[in-house]
């Protein structure tokens, strides 16, 4: 696709971008450029390529689940505002 087929300033419109002259012409030729190595990338045999969400494998790296000593209850309620039976006590949220 070459450049002089792109309608600039319908694209700045519809981005609701207001362009000056001087941006239009950067603009036009920086999106023929970008349009034009679409056209490359078009050219590309891909269908033995499988699709995939990320360019490398997304692995998680989690540790390993462990039950281990957790804060005493009544040191976390000492930091409490009010507490009730062994718990927070809050502002009620919800009428």
């Amino acid at each position: 696709m070459s450049s002089p087929a792109i309608d600039i300033q319908k694209v700045a419109t519809l981005s609701r971008l207001k362009l000056t002259p001087d941006e239009a012409v950067l603009y036009q030729s920086q999106l023929g450029k970008i349009l034009d190595y679409m056209d490359v990338l078009v050219g590309y045999d891909l269908d033995s390529v499988e699709p995939t969400a990320h360019a490398v494998p997304a692995q998680p790296h989690l540790r390993e689940d462990e039950p281990r000593p957790s804060v005493e209850r009544s040191l976390m309620l000492a930091n409490a505002p009010k507490s009730s039976h062994d718990q927070f006590q809050i502002s009620k949220v919800i009428e």
